[in-house]
């Protein structure tokens, strides 16, 4: 072999084995980044928590094959704490409507009309279908600029760092989340997710799948 063509492939292998090193310092750099920056932005408390008129409450499955969802609940005991103690007059439900069988938004509606939340007070957002599509629908088709997040803390990070992308005046209400190996597995997925938001965001200019008339939400009502 020509000491040229060993050279070369030296340096393809110090690129096959630098190459994942170096994408898992910068998958770990923008997670830690993401929750630097959005720190101060998030309550762990109701009490805590300014007030806000809009609560954009992210949506997911309420059930896993049979078992109840503690993130889904978890989400929901907190829009309706929200409201009965006066933190937010109005609801912006958002998340995937995939099917007849599924309906997110619907699904928290239901659950938030059976604790006497008003059907008024209430919108849903049916084309959420992943983070950045809620964020950037809710500021134009919905005209809200300024909201409190209702989701877990890892999920508020990557939602507040996408809202202040878009010169968004959010907090996010970090819920309760479950612990174990499923908590872990979320973990790490949330680890990618903020790096292809990163992507989106600044390389991409992903924008959400569905747009459509604006619908503002009216938070003064008679």
């Amino acid at each position: 072999m020509k000491s040229s063509t060993k050279h070369r492939v030296k340096r393809y292998l110090k690129i096959f084995v630098l190459l994942p090193v170096i994408t898992f310092i910068a998958v770990v750099l923008i997670d830690t980044m993401m929750s630097v920056t959005t720190s101060k932005q998030i309550y762990s408390t109701v009490e805590q928590l300014p007030e806000q008129k809009v609560a954009l409450v992210l949506g997911t499955s309420k059930y896993i094959g049979r078992q109840l969802n503690t993130y889904y609940q978890y989400r929901i005991d907190a829009a309706i704490e929200l409201f009965k103690t006066d933190k937010v007059s109005n609801f912006l439900l958002s998340g995937d409507n995939a099917h007849r069988s599924y309906n997110e938004p619907w699904t928290m509606k239901r659950d938030l009309l059976k604790a006497g939340i008003p059907e008024s007070r209430i919108t849903l957002d049916y084309a959420g279908f992943r983070t950045l599509d809620s964020i950037v629908r809710a500021k134009k088709v919905f005209e809200v600029t300024s909201l409190v997040i209702v989701s877990q803390r890892f999920h508020c990070e990557r939602a507040l760092f996408i809202a202040n992308h878009y010169k968004m005046d959010a907090v996010c209400l970090a819920v309760q989340s479950p612990t174990g190996y499923a908590s872990f597995k979320l973990r790490v997925r949330e680890m990618l997710a903020r790096s292809k938001a990163i992507l989106d965001l600044f390389i991409i200019g992903a924008q959400p799948k569905f747009l459509g008339p604006k619908e503002p939400i009216i938070t003064e009502l008679p």
